[in-house]
């Protein structure tokens, strides 16, 4: 899966590399986004695109509670197109969470070792993302728009630390994937593979770890050399 990342590029560089009609919400520079956290998607509506403040952690229309999405931060590409809280957005609210690295953590012994992934020249991405717009029942003037990431078998820089990674889309498939309303399952589909191109990747320091930090500090080089998987004896 993939649980944090940051995003720290301007709001007017986002809406320059991302077409945007307009300038998306500045949330400032942010090292350290965790689910249930804001983040900016660009959502799979007509008219210019734009970048809209939603809730990490997909929320369902039909979902009784918005507690739901604590656990849906997530999809897995391969099932996206039948699991029932995810197929009705799959087919009809997609959409591009930006973001300009994330982050993976490598087991050794019981110590978590954050590693920071980011393009080669640093700037922003894009994620295939699903959208939804839900409220609670006696009460539709609350709405709550939300969004979840998906994820995909890992290319070989993320494989060393994990078994799946975040499907970052390159430009040319953006139109696809936000075509308004329903498109081909099958084009959608062909668009969810790891991504082909490189990825630069950074041990930084164990402050990152917790999810509350914030600041430059959470993508901090770590020092010396990196750890060593203990061998278990055969004996």
């Amino acid at each position: 899966m993939c649980g944090r990342f940051t995003q720290k590029t301007p709001a007017a560089d986002l809406a320059e590399v991302f077409d945007l009609g307009e300038i998306p919400v500045e949330f400032g520079p942010r090292y350290n986004i965790a689910p249930t956290s804001s983040v900016l998607v660009v959502p799979n509506l007509p008219g210019p695109r734009r970048a809209v403040p939603m809730r990490w952690g997909l929320v369902p229309g039909w979902a009784k509670d918005a507690a739901i999405g604590n656990q849906l931060a997530n999809a897995r590409s391969e099932s996206v197109a039948d699991k029932p809280s995810f197929r009705g957005a799959f087919r009809q609210r997609r959409g591009l969470l930006l973001m300009d690295g994330f982050y993976e953590w490598q087991t050794v012994g019981k110590r978590k070792v954050p590693h920071w992934f980011t393009l080669p020249e640093g700037g922003p991405f894009a994620v295939a993302a699903l959208w939804e717009q839900w409220a609670p029942a006696g009460d539709p003037d609350a709405q709550l728009l939300s969004t979840c990431l998906l994820t995909c078998e890992p290319n070989p820089a993320v494989a060393v630390l994990h078994d799946r990674m975040a499907v970052i889309l390159p430009r040319p498939s953006w139109s696809a994937w936000l075509s308004p309303g329903r498109a081909d399952l099958a084009t959608l589909q062909a668009l969810l593979v790891p991504w082909q191109g490189a990825l630069s990747v950074l041990r930084v320091t164990d402050y990152v770890n917790v999810a509350g930090r914030e600041g430059v500090g959470c993508i901090e080089p770590a020092e010396g050399p990196p750890p060593v998987p203990r061998q278990q004896s055969l004996f």
